[in-house]
């Protein structure tokens, strides 16, 4: 009778549906990768991707060869589209980490499905991140300059700038959640080594695999491995993020120089970076036939992380307001004026309905559960937190403390081409991620049906 009574309070596995067994799921994860025939669709979206990373060449060739002076930066807004995109490509690469991480250490299940492809878009969002402090320094070829390595004439970084902390900020999590990745990989990996009939294939799949073969120690040092990153990564999902804000709150510029700013950049990153997964999650599921395994559960949940978070956005927008008002500052109150009916007021208005009123949608359990619906809102989230940038970098920038300086800052035709080539490089490394490896972390699913029999 207890043994019972203590079944019956066990935790329930997540949803996974369809009759399947360990082969079943080995074959459904192998099988797209393993395909020798390219989908049309597939062929499709990868050389609309492809021309757009073309594009980005282009815009960062034309940058290398005139400067930074194409782009639309004045003297008053010296920080323009590259530094709007860093933060924006930032914060969309923290649902990665949170799901593979934090989730796995708190033991959510529901993460299984989606963690391998989160993780893929975390790595290509920090690469696409990356490349716009390379860029605003001017003369990117001497990058070298911001790392810390010993030399003769003992010229180190300034560490004072805000440069080097995101250099430093970027690195480590880049690093860390490569590692992450690859490790959490290397079991499919060797089951894609194991049903590739392609010798050359077979091969490359056997070196990235590095000899696993299943045993007990290889399992046990691979739990471990697992576990350590996880407990890496979870504080750099709040620390990254953090530094990157201190870009902005070290600084005295009136709507920068606030101590809100930390957690509510580290909400912004989780909320975009939800909206993002969820971006493309939703056709990637409808177009390789996935729904057994990225259920309607995973998309619910996610969407609830999703109103969750834009909440604490939407009150970081509150009390920025009200400090605003409260501190008595008369220049903290007029940056809040002219947010909101300044020459950029349409973009600060524009924004929090993306962020603060459309979310709220996501209350109603028949959105939430509306395909067509979650996806255009994920979209709508992801423009918002895009304008919310913008609005806090150009709107405390234009009309600074001294209205002889003041300017309005117009975005160039380059500063658009690399910030869609970045969208580009984006979307061609997720299309070549789903064409070469398991974006479905097979021995978790396996975990979960072993799970599943066992309760039933």
């Amino acid at each position: 009778m207890s043994n019972s009574h203590d079944k019956h309070h066990e935790p329930q596995p997540p949803v996974l549906t369809g009759q399947h067994t360990y082969g079943s799921l080995s074959d459904k994860v192998a099988s797209i990768p393993l395909d020798p025939k390219h989908s049309k669709g597939w062929i499709f979206g990868f050389l609309i991707a492809f021309s757009l990373f073309g594009l980005l060449h282009m815009a960062i060739g034309w940058v290398f060869f005139k400067g930074v002076g194409v782009w639309g930066i004045t003297n008053p807004v010296g920080w323009g589209f590259d530094i709007i995109n860093f933060v924006w490509w930032v914060g969309i690469g923290h649902a990665g980490t949170f799901i593979s991480a934090i989730l796995f250490l708190v033991k959510q299940q529901w993460r299984t499905s989606i963690n391998r492809f989160a993780e893929a878009m975390t790595l290509f969002a920090v690469a696409c991140a990356g490349l716009f402090p390379l860029l605003h320094m001017g003369r990117p070829w001497r990058a070298w300059w911001v790392f810390p390595y010993p030399n003769t004439m003992g010229l180190w970084p300034n560490f004072h700038s805000p440069l080097i902390w995101d250099v430093f900020a970027i690195s480590t999590y880049a690093t860390v959640s490569a590692l992450f990745w690859y490790v959490g990989l290397i079991p499919d990996l060797a089951t894609m080594r194991d049903k590739a009939t392609f010798k050359p294939v077979k091969m490359i799949y056997a070196m990235l695999s590095m000899g696993w073969r299943g045993a007990a120690s290889h399992w046990e040092r691979h739990q471990m491995a697992y576990l350590l990153l996880a407990g890496m990564s979870t504080p750099l999902v709040l620390s990254v993020h953090t530094v990157v804000s201190f870009d902005f709150a070290m600084s005295l510029i009136p709507g920068w120089h606030t101590t809100v700013f930390p957690p509510y950049f580290v909400a912004g990153a989780i909320f975009s970076g939800f909206a993002m997964v969820l971006t493309l999650l939703i056709p990637i599921r409808k177009f390789y036939n996935l729904k057994d395994m990225i259920t309607d559960k995973h998309i619910d949940n996610m969407a609830k992380i999703t109103l969750a978070t834009g909440w604490m956005v939407f009150y970081g927008y509150i009390i920025e307001a009200f400090m605003a008002w409260y501190s008595g500052n008369q220049f903290e109150g007029f940056m809040m004026l002219n947010r909101m009916s300044g020459p950029y007021a349409p973009f600060y208005w524009a924004l929090i309905l993306c962020n603060g009123i459309i979310p709220q949608l996501l209350w109603f359990k028949r959105v939430r559960l509306n395909m067509l619906f979650i996806w255009l809102i994920s979209i709508v989230v992801n423009i918002g937190m895009w304008l919310e940038r913008f609005v806090i970098i150009v709107t405390s920038l234009h009309r600074d403390f001294v209205p002889s300086a003041w300017d309005i800052y117009t975005p160039t035709k380059w500063d658009w081409a690399t910030f869609l080539g970045t969208i580009g490089l984006f979307l061609t490394l997720i299309f070549l991620f789903i064409r070469v490896l398991p974006m479905v972390a097979g021995f978790e699913m396996k975990e979960l049906l072993h799970h599943r029999k066992k309760h039933q």
